[in-house]
């Protein structure tokens, strides 16, 4: 099999790129798109050139279904489709729980399909970029904010920006989280739309992470600190700042000799289509699945870590508001 046949389940916002991007592959064929909504999917499968089908019809019609419908739809349409013996990529979150992430997995397994999740930042040149200059962190700082947009309301800003970063962080740290603290409130949403956690590991390594869809203006950006040096990275201007002991290269750092600062850049990518290319490749040629359930029920499990924390610090906010009032 030297083309695979492409399915995408849910052509909302992302997953109308997602079918247009495996429109446009060299290694596979669009056979078909599937939504809820009968004439988004048309109008988006008329501009990929591949027909709007029915669920059933279109597991049928593909050898691999990229599930990119709203979180809450991820679990039902992903099992649908393995239990036919399709393989799967589901854009992230994996599912809605653990228990359900835990289902997939283990039925990628039973079916012996590839299960690959859609954390996008990690087929980017500036994950890239800052995994091949970092050793083990001590501390990392992490900030993603963006102006409000009503897409992707549905789940909170947690599951919706915040997970990529966490993500990242789990990629980067080697170790089990230990404990975290979050706060976080919803504004323009039913859901929290700003949250900030401080995720501590086993082996000593805390990370603080900002997540805002409510901002003025888009930022993304990345602090690294580890025994061999300090990185910071504006994913924005893709520009990396290292400063690190003995580096060959580099400015000295007044006051501390033994130490260069180094400022680089990267070229970008289209980390969309480098991700339908790792699936493809993971398929046809039996290479390595980069994110893996298990990848993405790490990245789930701390998510819903920080939903609890941030739950519990609410409680407390609300409970000592009602205090003072019967003060």
């Amino acid at each position: 099999m030297e083309t695979l046949k492409l399915g995408v389940a849910g052509v909302g916002h992302f997953g109308r790129y997602h079918a247009l991007k495996a429109a446009a592959s060299s290694r596979a064929q669009l056979v078909g798109v599937y939504d809820l909504n009968p004439e988004r999917a048309r109008t988006v499968g008329w501009e990929a050139g591949a027909p709007a089908l029915p669920l059933d019809e279109l597991i049928a019609a593909s050898d691999a279904v990229i599930v990119a419908a709203p979180a809450e739809a991820h679990f039902g349409l992903a099992m649908a489709a393995m239990r036919a013996g399709r393989h799967v990529l589901i854009e992230k979150p994996i599912a809605s729980t653990l228990a359900e992430a835990d289902a997939l997995a283990a039925l990628a397994v039973e079916q012996d399909v590839v299960l690959q999740i859609g954390h996008l930042e990690r087929f980017s040149a500036a994950h890239g970029a800052v995994a091949t200059r970092m050793g083990q962190p001590l501390y990392i700082e992490a900030v993603r904010v963006a102006p409000f947009k009503p897409r992707g309301t549905d789940v909170s800003v947690i599951l919706d920006l915040m997970i990529h970063d966490l993500d990242l962080v789990l990629a980067l740290v080697d170790a089990p989280i230990e404990s975290v603290d979050a706060v976080g409130a919803a504004v323009a949403s039913a859901h929290e739309d700003i949250a900030n956690a401080r995720v501590r590991f086993t082996n000593g390594c805390v990370a603080t992470i900002t997540a805002s869809r409510i901002s003025l203006k888009t930022e993304r950006r990345m602090r690294i600190f580890a025994q061999s040096g300090y990185l910071a990275v504006d994913f924005a201007n893709r520009k990396l700042t290292a400063i690190a002991r003995g580096q060959g290269k580099g400015l000295p750092v007044p006051g501390m000799p033994e130490f260069a600062v180094q400022e680089m850049s990267w070229e970008d990518h289209d980390a969309l289509a480098a991700e339908h290319a790792a699936f493809v490749a993971s398929i046809l040629d039996g290479a390595a699945v980069v994110v893996d359930a298990a990848a993405g029920r790490r990245a789930l499990h701390a998510a819903l870590a920080v939903k609890a924390a941030m739950d519990r610090s609410n409680a407390i906010v609300t409970a000592s508001g009602l205090l003072t009032q019967k003060a």
